[in-house]
């Protein structure tokens, strides 16, 4: 079995009271609990919005220098995510997409090394 990633994106401007129902919070916890039931889910998580983020980078010098904010400057980000264990890529995309539904946002679905 492979683990994959699959990441829920986000606009930066993302306001989760504002865009998130009671409807779109229910098709959520239903996936969860079929997850969950599959035995594939081994983690998951919400992030804070983009804002909240600091990024950490190490100059030549050895020194590493932290700045506010996410350190791609895309317009969009990870916004929440799960870490599944599948029989293959096809598996993953499946789950995928039920999440693409769940979620009302684009997916990624990465497998890890």
């Amino acid at each position: 079995m492979t683990r994959y990633l699959v990441a829920v994106h986000h606009p930066d401007d993302y306001d989760p009271a504002a865009m998130e129902d009671e409807s779109m919070h229910r098709d959520i916890d239903v996936l969860n609990e079929e997850m969950i039931a599959a035995g594939i889910r081994l983690f998951v998580g919400g992030l804070n919005p983009v804002a909240d983020a600091r990024s950490l980078k190490a100059g030549p010098s050895g020194a590493v220098d932290v700045t506010e904010g996410p350190y791609l400057k895309t317009g969009e980000h990870v916004g929440g995510f799960w870490v599944l264990e599948a029989s293959d890529m096809d598996e993953a995309l499946a789950w995928g997409r039920k999440a693409a539904f769940a979620c009302r946002a684009p997916i990624e679905v990465r497998p890890f090394h």
